[in-house]
């Protein structure tokens, strides 16, 4: 073999050998760009827009990775004093998310403190930078704050009957009030901003389920610091009628079998008192939950005030059944109780479809059928204040429609869960069904309404 081929032969060698390496490296490349150990993305570091903080509520901050987390730090520097809040190793525990909550050192930041500056670093168990990881770090400031809001109650109405209604105005200030509110324990009734800055009105409703009942305001600045005055109701009980009703076969085979054939959830049910018990329990829930929950909004807008007139939707109107009126529906003898529910309006009956009037302006939220109310327009009068028409023959408004007292809105008819021409009607609060006599009550409405306004803007009106 001559040198030449020698030389050739070498050369060929040398670059396959060159190539083979090339190859290798691009694996060993590839498979480092790609392996989930030597990923690239940054870890994150979460929380809500918080721009204060108290004693009284930890900032809660959201730690995570698309790979795994391996250590943080926090760190607190208040002007004078700057230290180590919280640090923590996570290489032991394959994390990808981790929740921290920033409790307030007292006894560590200055009390002349009025801001401080907040850096958490992250990093993760990547091998990427070098087998470094990779990092992040997230710099706040947040004010110091532990002072509670000012909260005076201004005017109330004097006194609630169970299952009725009242008012309430107040005073609150804080340079960061969050929120004012009322509550009773088991609801919240939103306050809305009122005349002038640091007032608010609400109408609250004491449920006619609850036997007992105690309401208090609330004002909740953004630390988290919180003031709270009970409301001074005079409280009377009420009693509510008990109804024992016999559901017959034609009561069953008629308005109740034609109710559960037009809704698929119901339409297989062949049993009779299970078809009555489903649709006097399951629908009716579901429709009043429909109704609670369009009945629970109140704007956020400030009024400048509120006037209300007695409802009075019917005319020469006989009351046929009241309201909060416990019904236990029976099948042949009272032994034998099949289902049970509350009515929770007023049924008023007059001529056959008779014109139904709204005896205050408002905006209709709902003009559709809804189940057991049948046909049924829906106003909101503002304040937290609706009214229901329910088993209406026809609609004569629409949903955003805006209505003036003594507007026909509909007529009576026996759509739903009705067997004869008359109008189921329905007055919440927030969600909650209260007593539509109050409403229909011209005496009431002025001491529980009108004078506690009057008392109110007396003293807002000569306040700076």
């Amino acid at each position: 073999m001559s040198n030449l081929q020698i030389n050739r032969r070498a050369k060929k060698s040398g670059l396959g050998k060159f190539i083979f390496i090339l190859m290798v490296l691009g694996g060993i490349l590839g498979y480092i760009y790609t392996a989930n150990f030597f990923e690239r993305e940054v870890p994150v570091i979460s929380m809500k827009n918080i721009e204060y903080w108290s004693k009284k509520q930890p900032i809660s901050i959201i730690l995570s990775d698309n790979y795994e987390l391996k250590n943080y730090q926090v760190t607190i520097d208040d002007g004078k004093n700057k230290f180590i809040l919280m640090q923590e190793n996570l290489e032991d525990s394959n994390l990808q998310t981790k929740n921290i909550a920033l409790t307030y050192p007292s006894k560590r930041i200055s009390k002349k403190a009025k801001v401080v500056e907040v850096t958490i670093s992250l990093q993760d168990k990547s091998l990427w930078n070098f087998l470094l990881g990779n990092r992040t770090t997230k710099t706040f400031d947040l004010k110091i704050d532990h002072k509670r809001p000012t909260l005076q109650i201004i005017s109330s109405s004097n006194s609630m009957k169970r299952g009725g209604s009242g008012l309430v105005i107040v005073k609150a200030l804080d340079e960061a009030l969050d929120s004012v509110y009322i509550d009773v324990g088991d609801k919240i009734f939103k306050m809305q901003p009122y005349r002038k800055d640091g007032y608010f009105v609400s109408l609250v409703a004491w449920s006619f389920h609850k036997e007992n009942f105690s309401a208090k305001v609330v004002a909740l600045d953004k630390a988290g610091n919180k003031r709270q005055i009970k409301v001074p109701f005079f409280l009377k009980d009420k009693k509510y009628k008990t109804s024992w009703i016999k559901a017959s076969d034609k009561f069953i085979d008629g308005k109740i079998s034609d109710l559960a054939s037009n809704d698929e959830n119901y339409e297989h049910i062949t049993d009779r008192l299970e078809k009555l018990k489903v649709i006097n329990e399951n629908m009716r829930i579901a429709n009043e939950k429909l109704i609670h929950e369009l009945s629970e909004k109140i704007s956020t807008d400030r009024i400048d005030s509120w006037k209300i007139k007695k409802f009075y939707p019917l005319k020469s109107a006989a009351v046929v059944a009241t309201f909060g009126d416990e019904r236990h529906y029976y099948y042949k003898d009272k032994d034998n109780e099949v289902s049970q529910s509350y009515h929770v309006g007023l049924d008023l009956a007059s001529t056959k479809m008779a014109s139904i009037k709204t005896s205050n302006p408002g905006k209709v939220v709902f003009a559709s059928y809804n189940g057991i109310y049948g046909n049924m327009p829906m106003i909101d009068h503002g304040l937290g204040l609706y009214t229901i028409y329910g088993h209406c023959s026809s609609l004569l408004i629409e949903v955003g429609d805006e209505v003036n007292a003594g507007d026909v809105i509909s007529q009576t008819g026996q759509t739903g869960l009705a067997l004869g021409d008359h109008l189921h009607f329905g007055i919440l609060v927030q969600g909650i069904e209260v007593r539509i006599a109050e409403w229909m009550d011209t005496k009431w409405i002025k001491i529980h309404i009108d004078d506690v306004f009057k008392e109110a803007n007396r003293i807002i009106d000569v306040t700076k």
